[in-house]
């Protein structure tokens, strides 16, 4: 039980970082000055050569969540690149993060991971948190760009539900398959014009650690967190994005973006000690309860995450 509690903790601080490197993006793509399919396929050719070094021996069972993951993972990388050449960043980041609601509704069917009342409480209240955080600054944006952010926000979910069905094998490999896909895709439009010094330097940031980094961690933790817990938790990332835009370009978040800032993390913070509490008050539980007996044939173990049987 403590080595399952230090590994979720771990997997928390995963998300929090892959939070932090997410939300350098809207920046750094606004910063490049190429076709926006050139830079999805340019950012996924970096990526991946990062995933493959970290992986070294890949091992592809192309099963159907791993090719899944794959496939929602270059959907995710190319929808957001698009919507942020074609709508706001903040529209875009915002419409992305969508994806609880997605989670909440596919969760229970395809991972067996069911939404309690009080998680969709959360999930309200965060989108909630996340509109006031925007009030000062989201516009009308680009209808094409708004409704591939919300793709995005589909695809997004669909990373973490393919990533949990394969919670018992290596998960890395669904991104290198993303990676080439989004490579692929990208290449014909990469030989239209070449980027400036300046955009391949933000492709370099893009590519190694605001994409490769940041997934690395986001797949990794999600194998010991339920597919809820990992995109809740990366709901840090709309709040952090204009953190950078203030450091770099001066520009101050107002009143409603503070305010919204709070409830979102005051709802993340509050539903990550109940949680906590919860998972502990459980193992104590099944410390207390008889071992099973051989002799009546019930040898199963119990769940990793007790709230899954609920």
């Amino acid at each position: 039980m403590e080595a399952d509690r230090t590994r979720r903790t771990g997997a928390l601080l995963m998300l929090v970082c892959a939070a932090l490197l997410w939300s350098t993006g809207g920046l750094l793509i606004k910063s490049v000055t190429w076709h926006p399919m050139a830079i999805a396929g340019m950012r996924g050719v970096i990526a991946g050569l990062l995933v493959l070094a970290v992986v070294r021996r890949p091992q592809f069972t192309w099963s159907a969540a791993q090719i899944g993951g794959g496939i929602a993972y270059a959907a995710t990388v190319i929808l957001f690149v698009l919507a942020n050449k074609l709508t706001t960043a903040a529209n875009a980041i915002l419409l992305q993060f969508t994806a609880p609601i997605y989670v909440a509704i596919f969760g229970p069917w395809f991972v067996g991971e069911r939404t309690s009342k009080f998680d969709w409480c959360i999930i309200l209240t965060v989108f909630l948190g996340i509109g006031l955080f925007f009030c000062d600054s989201v516009d009308a944006g680009g209808l094409v760009g708004n409704i591939l952010a919300v793709l995005s926000g589909v695809t997004f979910a669909w990373i973490a539900l393919f990533v949990r069905k394969q919670k018992k094998g290596s998960t890395l490999e669904s991104l290198l398959i993303g990676n080439v896909l989004a490579a692929l895709v990208g290449l014909p439009f990469m030989f239209t014009s070449m980027p400036d010094a300046k955009s391949w330097v933000c492709l370099i940031l893009l590519g190694v650690f605001q994409l490769g980094l940041a997934y690395i961690l986001f797949v990794t933790a999600t194998k010991w967190v339920r597919a809820l817990d990992s995109i809740l938790i990366t709901v840090l990332e709309p709040l952090l994005n204009p953190v950078w835009v203030f450091l770099l370009l001066g520009e101050r978040p107002g009143k409603w973006a503070l305010v919204g800032g709070a409830v979102v993390i005051a709802a993340v913070t509050l539903r990550g000690i109940i949680i906590a509490r919860q998972d502990r008050e459980a193992a104590l539980l099944r410390q207390q309860l008889p071992a099973p007996s051989s002799a009546t044939g019930d040898e199963s173990e119990p769940p990793t995450d007790p709230r899954e049987k609920q």
